[in-house]
């Protein structure tokens, strides 16, 4: 089964996506609550895909996501933002991330980029 790592820094936000994870029989989660503790734990744990929100204390979701890929360049991350600007979005997937999607979300959008990319 897939480790997949949920950060971001809302309590409610983590909440969330375990719930959906639950839904898509995905449990074997890992959670961080900023961008230092996210890189440290995907350096740790090395899961199998990465949703990263982009505005988090500590370390941004630019720098979460160059760190993660200069340590693994085949690291899944899909962002999960509510920022609508497309510079940060396009950087991030110069940068390596795999995709964005935006808040606020559903569960089967979720789901299936979960999907679609532990499939590649």
């Amino acid at each position: 089964m897939a480790l997949i790592m949920i950060a971001d820094d809302s309590d409610a936000i983590r909440l969330v996506l375990k719930d959906i994870l639950s839904i898509g029989n995905y449990d074997d989660i890992l959670e961080a609550c900023d961008g230092e503790e996210s890189v440290n734990l995907y350096k740790k744990n090395k899961p199998s895909l990465v949703l990263l929100d982009l505005a988090m204390p500590k370390k941004d979701g630019l720098t979460v996501v160059q760190e993660i890929i200069q340590f693994d360049p085949n690291a899944k991350i899909i962002l999960i933002t509510a920022s609508d600007d497309q510079k940060v979005i396009q950087q991030c997937l110069a940068s390596g991330a795999s995709s964005y999607i935006s808040k606020p979300f559903d569960f089967n959008t979720i789901l299936k980029a979960i999907s679609d990319l532990l499939a590649k």
